[in-house]
């Protein structure tokens, strides 16, 4: 049986209120709940999906997720945008591990910012800013590279959001990214990128990678899950992929692709 607040969220998605004002509030909320609990929200990576892992009991695998994107290029003494930054796990784990000159989240929520913030706090050379994907608070050939982890999915217009990347990117710098598309999706997104004027060096398909992961990781957001919102669960077990959920199936049958591009201005 489908899980009515789910259903009833993607009514007040699709018809009643703007994508971006949805989104904005959806993860607003989020960021209220378990502040302390957890800093990251993808999917995650395993490098080699058919190899045998222990269930995980931490971040480790949304953090490969985050390596495996932007360790494609040096960034040390680089100058490094995230957009869609949420709780800043990710953008201060590659801060302290690929040691960019400085690095700098934005992000739509105003409650996610301020909880980065708050967790992350002690790192040189890391802030984070509320902002607009669609419309970057920054000057032209600000950045060495751009990176986005999980997160276009929610923008309105993600040519706008391509166009805003090439803009504050340095000439010959990287857009950094990965996200899950329909495949009906896939040829408009590359032509989107050609518009941009943003060209593909390294295109992969890291579905399998990523469903195993979701394997592994999944009693530690279950756990997660019964703590944040009990009367929910259903709601949350799709947002998050659990291995029943809807969103798990659009992957496992191919129906939906998890993808990873370097692409370079």
């Amino acid at each position: 049986m489908k899980d009515i607040i789910w259903v009833s969220l993607q009514k007040i998605y699709e018809h009643l209120i703007p994508e971006k004002t949805f989104w904005r509030l959806s993860y607003d909320w989020i960021a209220g709940e378990q502040p302390e609990a957890f800093a990251l929200m993808n999917y995650g990576f395993v490098e080699d999906p058919n190899a045998e892992y222990e269930l995980t009991d931490d971040e480790s695998l949304c953090h490969a997720l985050y390596r495996h994107v932007a360790g494609a290029v040096t960034l040390e003494g680089k100058l490094l945008l995230e957009v869609g930054s949420g709780r800043g796990g990710g953008l201060a784990h590659i801060k302290q591990v690929l040691r960019p000159r400085l690095a700098v989240g934005i992000d739509l929520s105003s409650r996610a910012v301020a909880l980065a913030r708050r967790r992350h706090t002690d790192i040189p050379g890391l802030s984070f800013l509320q902002g607009d994907a669609e419309a970057l608070p920054f000057g032209k050939e600000t950045f060495d590279a751009v990176l986005n982890v999980e997160s276009s999915h929610c923008y309105p217009s993600k040519l706008h959001f391509y166009q805003e990347v090439r803009r504050v990117l340095v000439n010959g710098g990287y857009f950094l990214y990965t996200d899950f598309f329909d495949v009906k999706d896939l040829k408009d997104i590359k032509e989107m990128f050609q518009e941009a004027l943003l060209f593909i060096e390294i295109e992969s398909n890291i579905t399998d990678n990523v469903l195993a992961s979701l394997r592994f990781d999944e009693a530690r957001k279950l756990r997660l899950i019964d703590r944040m919102s009990p009367r929910m669960r259903e709601t949350f077990r799709n947002f998050a992929a659990t291995t029943d959920s809807e969103t798990y199936r659009l992957f496992a049958t191919g129906v939906r692709k998890y993808m990873r591009f370097v692409l370079r201005r």
